[in-house]
């Protein structure tokens, strides 16, 4: 039990709030608000365990650098509570998981499975390479709402698009912020973000220009779907949720991000689906 418990810590289970609720609500959007319930299962199944195998690598390939990190103390890796064999095995059954449920979906989703896979492998690694790894997290998130799509239309669409493309914009904004306290400690061991390459200040800068076009996004999704009232009114209150979380931090101050910070982000993939879902029924 206390390796399981480990383990959920290892790949932050709840972080799941970020791409399970923008799958399931693309799935909805492709089936024009009526999915099959088995198709929902699966790819609830396939978004979660194929990021619990991206977390997972994503910790592993980099302990030599969260060992240093004071703030990722906690980490179950950095502890020593889970091995580097046993976080490996647990990455193989994940990805055996996913693997099983998206084979119960149509068979475009397998033939696809490999980018989607890929993008979610190579993801750990592009902080050696780039500042802009954050929009490569984006991407990977992304692939949870493209997954949504094609496992009901069975096909690549413009509005699944729009969808990825604003879920990848949220989520790379918010992690470059997120990720600009660790500036120094970044540019000390050779990794790259937006933070070492424009500074923290530039990173804040470009974040609120992303976020702001994401935003764009999710408001021109809606007018594409031709989506009722309710469906803004989720986006309103993921734009206020967005204003908000600039709002009490900035390049400075660092203070209020917590996880408390953190997990407040799933405000907006909630109240964007939910309003997105219940959209059909008002």
């Amino acid at each position: 039990m206390a390796t399981l418990k480990a383990h959920i810590n290892n790949v932050a289970l709840h972080h799941t709030i970020f791409d399970l609720p923008f799958g399931l609500m693309a799935a909805a959007l492709a089936a024009d608000g009526h999915p099959e319930p088995w198709t929902l299962l699966w790819v609830a199944l396939a978004i979660t365990a194929g990021r619990a195998a991206a977390m997972a690598m994503d910790n592993l390939a980099d302990l030599k650098y969260d060992s240093q990190q004071p703030r990722l103390a906690y980490r179950a890796m950095v502890r020593g509570e889970i091995t580097r064999r046993e976080a490996k095995a647990f990455i193989i059954i994940c990805l055996m998981l996913m693997v099983a449920a998206v084979a119960q979906l149509p068979p475009i989703c397998l033939y696809l499975l490999p980018v989607a896979a890929g993008v979610c492998l190579v993801y750990p690694y592009m902080k050696r390479v780039t500042g802009w790894v954050h929009l490569f997290l984006g991407l990977a998130i992304a692939m949870a709402p493209a997954g949504g799509w094609v496992a009901v239309r069975g096909s690549i669409d413009l509005p699944m698009v729009v969808l990825c493309a604003a879920v990848a914009l949220w989520i790379g904004a918010f992690d470059a912020m997120y990720g600009a306290q660790d500036e120094d400690f970044d540019r000390s061991q050779g990794l790259h973000s937006l933070a070492v390459s424009y500074g923290a200040g530039g990173a804040f800068a470009i974040s609120r220009g992303l976020h702001v076009t994401c935003i764009a996004c999710f408001f021109a999704l809606g007018l594409m779907l031709g989506l009722s009232w309710l469906y803004f009114v989720g986006v309103g209150i993921g734009a206020g949720t967005l204003y908000y979380q600039h709002s009490i931090v900035s390049p400075t101050d660092f203070s209020k991000v917590t996880q408390v910070y953190f997990l407040r982000n799933g405000i907006v993939s909630v109240a964007i689906c939910l309003c997105a879902w219940l959209s059909y029924y008002v």
